[in-house]
């Protein structure tokens, strides 16, 4: 007599070969980014530990001392730890505090609009400092806000003031450098919320026109919470990165005279490894720098799925 359970671990295994030999076009197309992923991503791993070794160029990753904690003591003892850690914090809770309800308003904004050719215009010229390369970008805000022959400057002039110097002041630095991120990302930042609003059955904005709903009412009722889950995805996301402030931009923009208010974990650990050569200690901070951002995105994420039902995973 046949095993029923046989049976149908038989069918299961002939239907998981079919569906293999189906999917395999795909598998081959996804191969080479696998690869890419496994050599670039994966493999480079091995590395973090030199965060627990008294690295030696002449000795390599597999014979250098092992020092264990050392080198994560070295940094929360030094003088560095509390600027860099305050520096970095701040840029990025102020980052995350403008740049996640703005590009929702620039969506709703652009959403409302009903002449065609006047909102295609307006999303070019939104998007367009997007692609404007970060030395570039850089560039133009040391030219716009020196105090010599900025155009800020000479702006200041015409009514008989004189602009400070806000790129030599440590505390104007995070404000320079959110807000200029505003200016350059705010349209493209705002595409997915645009694609959200523009996935809403039409359905609900005609039952509330028929309620006599106005505008702002549909943008309240309607807009907001229909948009409110990308939004959710998207600021899980982005606290997975609250300490991966844009190294380029930073790096750029400083300064001895803003070194105070601009030094970011990012910044220290490329000064600490790549001209210092202090190998062990730069991996050290960046594997801190990582594990407390898988700890943010774990935390957010269970977080928003307790409270929104929303989450990656």
């Amino acid at each position: 007599m046949t095993d029923p359970a046989a049976v149908a671990k038989a069918r299961r295994k002939r239907q998981r070969q079919r569906d293999f030999k189906k999917s395999l076009p795909l598998y081959v197309l996804l191969l080479p980014s696998a690869i890419l992923l496994l050599i670039f991503a994966y493999v480079p791993l091995y590395g973090l530990v030199m965060a627990f070794q008294n690295y030696s160029p002449a000795l390599g990753v597999f014979h250098s001392p092992w020092v264990g904690l050392k080198n994560f003591t070295q940094f929360f003892n030094s003088y560095q730890f509390p600027i860099t850690l305050k520096n970095t914090l701040v840029i990025s809770v102020y980052s995350l505090l403008v740049n996640t309800p703005l590009p929702v308003g620039l969506a709703i904004l652009t959403n409302q609009m009903r002449r065609q050719g006047f909102k295609k215009v307006f999303q070019v010229i939104s998007y367009l400092p997007h692609f404007i390369s970060i030395m570039v970008m850089c560039g133009m805000i040391l030219i716009f806000l020196s105090p010599q022959s900025g155009l800020f400057a000479n702006l200041f002039r015409l009514f008989g003031a004189k602009l400070p110097d806000i790129m030599s002041s440590a505390n104007a630095f995070s404000h320079v450098y959110v807000w200029t991120d505003v200016w350059q990302n705010l349209g493209w930042n705002s595409i997915i919320y645009i694609a959200a609003l523009s996935s809403i059955d039409p359905t609900y904005y005609e039952a509330a026109t028929m309620d006599g709903a106005t505008a702002w009412q549909k943008i309240r009722n309607i807009d907001i919470p229909m948009v409110m889950p990308t939004v959710m995805i998207i600021l899980i996301m982005s606290v997975g990165n609250l300490l991966n402030v844009g190294f380029e931009k930073v790096l750029l923009l400083q300064n001895p005279l803003n070194m105070q208010g601009s030094e970011i974990i990012s910044t220290y650990v490329y000064k600490i490894g790549l001209q210092n050569f202090q190998y062990s200690l730069s991996t050290a901070i960046g594997l801190f720098n990582t594990v407390i951002n898988v700890i943010l995105l774990l935390g957010v994420n269970w977080i928003s799925k307790k409270t929104t039902d929303t989450s990656l995973f």
